[in-house]
């Protein structure tokens, strides 16, 4: 069944299980979001958007079109363009021209905005660690793959 086909609910108990666990793994989901955000804004004066941004560009290293940049946080256009703007205003980000496309920018991350994300990166990892503690590094890897497995056949069939 497709993600757009709807069907009557099903009442078993393993119907019931799946939908406790999608509760359950919201309700930590924005537990663990909201105590980053928080983090973020203590230690760094920032925002989880702005390390968002910061992160995807730390991936390319030649840079990312705004529209690549949109897709890859799966946000609107307009949600990273006043991020950019204010990243850039900082130092942190520059925006390059991309030749032969006189239209076109690239947006990547300067020298200041390398340093200042790696420093971030770094202890996001500490806090995500510590707020994950209690898993074991097996399940860890057992919960990563069934969730990548989930998220490969939805959006397989998203595109479908």
């Amino acid at each position: 069944m497709s993600l757009t086909e709807t069907s009557p609910a099903p009442r078993d108990a393993a119907s019931k299980h799946r939908l406790r666990l999608w509760l359950r793994l919201l309700k930590v989901s924005r537990l663990v979001e909201g105590e980053l955000r928080e983090r973020l804004r203590d230690e760094f004066d920032s925002t989880l958007p702005r390390f968002d941004v910061l992160a995807a560009l730390s991936r390319s290293e030649q840079g990312l079109k705004m529209s690549e940049l949109s897709s890859e946080l799966r946000v609107s256009n307009g949600n990273v363009t006043g991020i950019v703007e204010r990243l850039v205003e900082e130092g942190l980000l520059l925006r390059v021209p991309v030749e032969g496309d006189r239209r076109a920018t690239l947006v990547r991350l300067t020298k200041k905005g390398e340093e200042r994300f790696a420093k971030m990166a770094m202890v996001h990892e500490g806090w995500v660690d510590a707020i994950l503690s209690e898993i074991s590094p097996e399940d860890a890897q057992r919960v990563t793959a069934l969730l990548s497995g989930l998220a490969t056949k939805t959006n397989r069939e998203r595109q479908s």
